[in-house]
């Protein structure tokens, strides 16, 4: 049975991915009562990694871009938290974006607006959010993006 977020999803035209498996010694995510927090999930998409860096090699639209698929990656691991079920979630309660960029690059509030956009998107008025958009020298892979999330689901 399809629920109302899948329903969403799909008039969005948006898929999610497989929930990633962690690159290193972490667990995706972990549930402290009724609050999860999702390890930052850094930019890939069907093609694979979303590499490059923000005010050198990358445009703005390119950023925008990674941070959604960035957030899609925040979406599967939270289906994956919630057992499947996404009508669990209560709320997206903070996100901390980190944008690879060249130290005079000051856009960041507008690339970590992919993943933030998302998830007003999929999630209404639960997704909005408290945030922090960070630049950063470097990011792991050289990935352009990555995002961390904290979620309240019952």
């Amino acid at each position: 049975m399809t629920n109302a977020i899948e329903t969403r999803l799909a008039e969005l035209g948006l898929s999610l991915p497989d929930a990633p498996a962690p690159a290193a010694n972490y667990v995706p995510y972990v549930q402290s009562g009724a609050l999860v927090f999702i390890s930052g999930q850094i930019s890939a998409g069907p093609e694979g990694l979303i590499c490059g860096k923000l005010g050198a090699d990358l445009e703005l639209e390119a950023g925008v871009a990674a941070a959604r698929a960035c957030g899609l990656a925040l979406i599967a691991q939270l289906r994956a938290a919630c057992g499947g079920d996404l009508t669990r979630v209560v709320s997206v309660v903070k996100l901390t974006g980190f944008v690879n960029c060249t130290p005079d690059f000051t856009d960041q509030p507008k690339v970590v607006n992919g993943c933030s956009d998302l998830m007003v998107a999929v999630f209404g008025e639960a997704g909005r959010h408290a945030r922090a958009a960070v630049g950063a020298p470097s990011l792991p892979l050289g990935v352009a993006v990555e995002i961390e999330g904290v979620f309240e689901i019952s």
